[in-house]
C-alpha cells in the first residue's frame, strides 16, 4: 500500500496523508507537522508504507481552522469563527447587521449580547474601585507628554495586576472580568481640561445662531432630537443625554459608557445628537473579523493567557501605525481641508507626495464602508459636524474624478473628533476601547478550542547546516 492508499476499513474510515492534506487544504508536510504537535493522530496499517489518518478527527481539526495553502507564494491562516461576518458591503455580528444594532441598541448591551446571546436592556459596566485605583494611580505616574495608547496599555496592565483570580478562564470570570475591564480602562483616562480651545477656520459657521460656544442650548437640543430621533433611537439618545457631565467621583462612574468616554475625548460640552454617533461608533468598532490586533488576541487565548494579557496583546498589535492609527492622519486631513478651505489642494498634496489619501478604501469593501455610511448618516444630526462633514465629502468628490474610492469608517470616525474639538488621537481611543469588547468574544471562542492550536509552521529561508561555529 502506497501513502496515497487508504485503508480498506470502512468501520474506521481512515484517510491517506493525499486525503488528510486535500481535506485540510494543505500540503501533506503539514499533515505531518499537525501530527508532532499533537493535533492528529496517525498510523501505520501492516504491511503499508504509509500513514493513515481517522476522518472524523481530520474533519474536527479542519472545522477548528487549518492552515490554508492556496497556489502561489505564503500561506494564510484561516479561523472558524461565529462572530463576524464581511459580505457584500455589510458587516453582521452573529448574522445581525452591525448598522441595525448601532441604530437600536448601546455598546454595553451590544456587548452583552455578543459575549452571552442576551440582549440586556439597560447594562451598565462598572468600574470595580480596586482595579480603577491602581489604573489611575499607573497613569497619573506616566509623563504629561503620554499619548491614549500607552495610557490604555498601562492601565490594563495595572487592573490586571490588581486581580489576583485573573487566571481563571471559566466563561463566568472571563465575563465578569470584561464587565469591569473596559470601564475601568475608560475611566483611568484623565479628563480633558475645561478650556475651549481656539477656533478653527469654519467652525464658526456650524454656530451660527447657537450661543458662543457653537452648541444648542438645552431645550433647542431636545427640540432637534424630538423631530429626528423617535423610537428605540430616540431612547438611546435621551438616555445618553441623561448622563452627560458625570462627577467626577468613583461611584458616578456608572452610567452609560459613551458619556464617560466623551469627557475623557474633548472639553467641549456633550449634546445627545454627538453622544448618539458616538455610541454608535463604539458599536460599529466592536469586531471586525480578523484584523491584526484581533489574530494576535486569539494567537494569546490560544496559549491561555488571562483577559487582561489578551487585550495588551491587541493594544501591542493596534498601536501600529497602519491599524489603529488610521483615524489621526484622516483627522489631519479635514483639518487641512477645513483651514486651506480647498480638498483638491489637499488631496493633490497627498497624491504628489506619494501617499493615499485618508479615510478612503478598504480591502474588504468593494464600495462604501457600511460603518462610515451608518456614523455619516448621524453627523447629519450634529449642527457642529456640517463644516467637517462637507470637507470628508469634498475629498470624496475631489478623488471620486480619478478613481472611485468610497470612504471608510477612519473618515467618518475623523469628521467626529474634527467637528467635537477632540484631538487626532481621540479615534484611536475610541477604536481601542470598542473593539475590546470585540477581543472578549474572540478569546472565549478560542478558549474552547484545543489550546496552541495558533501555531502556524515556519518555513526557514536562512543558511542550510551545517554552518561553520561563528
Amino acid at each position: 500500500m502506497t501513502d496515497h492508499d487508504v485503508a480498506q476499513d470502512p468501520d474506521e474510515r481512515r484517510l491517506s496523508t493525499r486525503e488528510a492534506a486535500d481535506r485540510l487544504g494543505v500540503k501533506p508536510e503539514t499533515v505531518y507537522a499537525y501530527v508532532s504537535r499533537g493535533q492528529l493522530t496517525s498510523r501505520r496499517e501492516p504491511g503499508g508504507r504509509g500513514s493513515t489518518f481517522d476522518a472524523k478527527e481530520v474533519d474536527a481539526l479542519a472545522r477548528r481552522g487549518g492552515r490554508r495553502e492556496p497556489s502561489g507564494a505564503g500561506s494564510e491562516l484561516a479561523v472558524r469563527t461565529g462572530i463576524t461576518l464581511i459580505d457584500r458591503d455589510h458587516c453582521y455580528f452573529r448574522g445581525v447587521d452591525t448598522s441595525e444594532l448601532a441604530a437600536h441598541h448601546s455598546y454595553e448591551e451590544v456587548a452583552e449580547w455578543l459575549w452571552t446571546g442576551e440582549m440586556r436592556r439597560g447594562i451598565r459596566f462598572t468600574a470595580p474601585h480596586d482595579a480603577l485605583t491602581a489604573a489611575r494611580r499607573a497613569v497619573d505616574a506616566l509623563p504629561a507628554h503620554t499619548g491614549p495608547m500607552d495610557r490604555l496599555q498601562v492601565a490594563v496592565i495595572a487592573a490586571a495586576a490588581a486581580d489576583p483570580l485573573r487566571f481563571d478562564l471559566s466563561e463566568r470570570a472571563v465575563l465578569d472580568t470584561a464587565r469591569t475591564l473596559i470601564p475601568t480602562l475608560v475611566a483611568a483616562l484623565p479628563r480633558r481640561a475645561a478650556e475651549r480651545p481656539p477656533a478653527r477656520a469654519g467652525a464658526e459657521k456650524a454656530g451660527a445662531g447657537r450661543g458662543s460656544a457653537g452648541h444648542a442650548a438645552p431645550g433647542q437640543a431636545a427640540a432637534e432630537l424630538g423631530a429626528g430621533g423617535q423610537g428605540a433611537a430616540g431612547r438611546r439618545a435621551a438616555e445618553l443625554g441623561a448622563a452627560e457631565n458625570p462627577a467626577p467621583e468613583l461611584g458616578a462612574e456608572d452610567g452609560p459608557l459613551a458619556p464617560r468616554l466623551w469627557s475623557r475625548l474633548t472639553s467641549e460640552p456633550a449634546d445627545p445628537p454627538s453622544l448618539r454617533v458616538l455610541d454608535a461608533a463604539l458599536v460599529l468598532l466592536i469586531d471586525h473579523d480578523l484584523a491584526a490586533s484581533t489574530l494576535a488576541v486569539r494567537v494569546a487565548a490560544s496559549a491561555r493567557a488571562h483577559p487582561y494579557a489578551i487585550v495588551s496583546a491587541g493594544f501591542g498589535a493596534l498601536d501600529g501605525a497602519l491599524h489603529g492609527a488610521a483615524s489621526g492622519l484622516a483627522h489631519r486631513m479635514l483639518l487641512e481641508v477645513l483651514d486651506r478651505g480647498s480638498a483638491a489642494a489637499v488631496v493633490a498634496d497627498h497624491l504628489r507626495a506619494g501617499r493615499r489619501v485618508p479615510g478612503l478604501g478598504h480591502p474588504l469593501y468593494p464600495g462604501e464602508d457600511p460603518r462610515a455610511r451608518a456614523l455619516f448618516a448621524l453627523l447629519e444630526d450634529v449642527p457642529r459636524a456640517r463644516p467637517a462633514l462637507q470637507a470628508a465629502r469634498d475629498v470624496i468628490t475631489t478623488t471620486a474624478r480619478h478613481k472611485e474610492w468610497h470612504a471608510n469608517v477612519d473618515l467618518a470616525l475623523a469628521v467626529l473628533t474634527v467637528a467635537t474639538g477632540m484631538p487626532a488621537e481621540a479615534g484611536e481611543t475610541v477604536f481601542a476601547v470598542a473593539r475590546t469588547a470585540g477581543w472578549i468574544a474572540h478569546a472565549l471562542e478560542e478558549y474552547d478550542e484545543p489550546p496552541l492550536r495558533m501555531r502556524p509552521s515556519g518555513q526557514y529561508s536562512g543558511p542550510r547546516p551545517p554552518q561553520p561555529l561563528p
